[in-house]
C-alpha cells in the first residue's frame, strides 16, 4: 500500500464524503493503483474529470501513483484556458448529442425542445447506454455514479438537480449550450426533425378549437405528432426564457 494526498476542487466535492469536501486528505492506494481507480474509489465518477495534476504535472488517467503523490483533480473549466495542458479525452465531440438514462425522461424532453438531439426510453439498460453512447459520439446523461465510472464512458455529466427545469439549467450552463440551442425542431415524443406543414395537410389532426385559431404547424414524419402555437408552446418559450440568448427562445 501507498499513501497520496488528494484535493478535489468546485463541483466535484459533491461526490465526496463530507469530512474530504474543499480539503487536501490523505488516502492509502494499492500498489500500482491509477489515478483513475483512486478518484472514482473516492465517490467521483471520471466523466466529471478535466485535469489531473500529480505533483504539479498533468497527467493521465491511467497514471500510476506512488508513495507521497500529490494529486489534484479538476472539473470543467469554465474560466481559465488550460489547452496547453493534457486533457483526458483522446478527442471533443464534434456535434452535442445525447442519451439519458431511465430516470430522466422529463429532462431528455426538455433537451429536444431546446433543439438538442436527446435519445431515451425508459427501458434502456445500462450496458445498452454505453453502446449508444460509443457507436454515435453521445454524451452520457445520468444520476447514477456507478454508470458513469464505467470504463467505456468516455463523454458523460452525472445531474445533479432533482427538479426537471433545474436539470436543463444545469446542463446547458456547464456544457455551455446556449448559443447551440434550436428550439422546437425536434420532436419531443421520439426526437425525429420537426418540418413545416400546411394547415391542410393536417386538418384532420387538430382539435377543433385549434383549427379556427391556429396557423402555422409542424409535424414530426416518424410517429405523425402535429405541433402549433398554443398554450403548451408558449409554456415552454417561458422555460427556455433567461436560459437561452433572446433570439434563440423567441422563435
Amino acid at each position: 500500500m501507498v499513501s497520496a494526498s488528494f484535493r478535489f476542487y468546485e463541483e466535484l466535492n459533491d461526490f465526496l464524503a463530507p469530512e474530504r469536501r474543499y480539503r487536501t486528505f490523505a488516502s492509502t492506494c494499492a500498489e500500482a493503483a491509477s489515478a483513475k481507480h483512486m478518484i472514482e474509489a473516492l465517490g467521483v465518477p471520471h466523466t466529471e474529470v478535466e485535469l489531473i495534476l500529480v505533483n504539479g504535472e498533468s497527467v493521465g488517467f491511467d497514471h500510476r501513483l506512488q508513495e507521497g503523490d500529490r494529486v489534484a483533480v479538476y472539473p470543467k473549466f469554465e474560466a481559465l484556458d488550460v489547452t496547453p495542458l493534457l486533457r483526458l479525452r483522446a478527442r471533443p465531440l464534434r456535434d452535442t448529442r445525447f442519451v439519458a438514462d431511465a430516470h430522466l425522461g422529463g429532462l431528455a424532453r426538455l433537451l429536444r425542445m431546446a433543439g438538442f438531439d436527446t435519445l431515451y426510453d425508459n427501458h434502456f439498460q445500462d450496458a445498452e447506454i454505453v453502446g449508444i453512447a460509443n457507436r454515435e459520439g453521445r454524451i452520457v446523461l445520468s444520476r447514477d455514479r456507478e454508470l458513469l465510472k464505467r470504463r467505456e464512458v468516455s463523454h458523460g455529466c452525472y445531474v445533479h438537480a432533482i427538479e426537471t427545469k433545474v436539470q436543463l439549467r444545469e446542463i446547458v450552463e456547464r456544457l455551455d449550450l446556449s448559443r447551440s440551442a434550436r428550439p422546437f425542431r425536434l420532436c419531443l415524443e421520439c426526437n425525429a426533425p420537426l418540418h413545416p406543414v400546411a394547415k391542410a395537410a393536417v386538418l384532420d389532426r387538430l382539435p377543433e378549437r385549434v383549427r379556427a385559431e391556429q396557423t402555422r404547424f409542424s409535424a414530426c414524419d416518424l410517429c405523425g405528432r402535429v405541433y402549433w402555437e398554443g398554450s403548451h408552446w408558449r409554456a415552454m418559450r417561458q422555460v427556455l426564457a433567461g436560459l437561452l440568448p433572446e433570439q434563440a427562445a423567441d422563435v
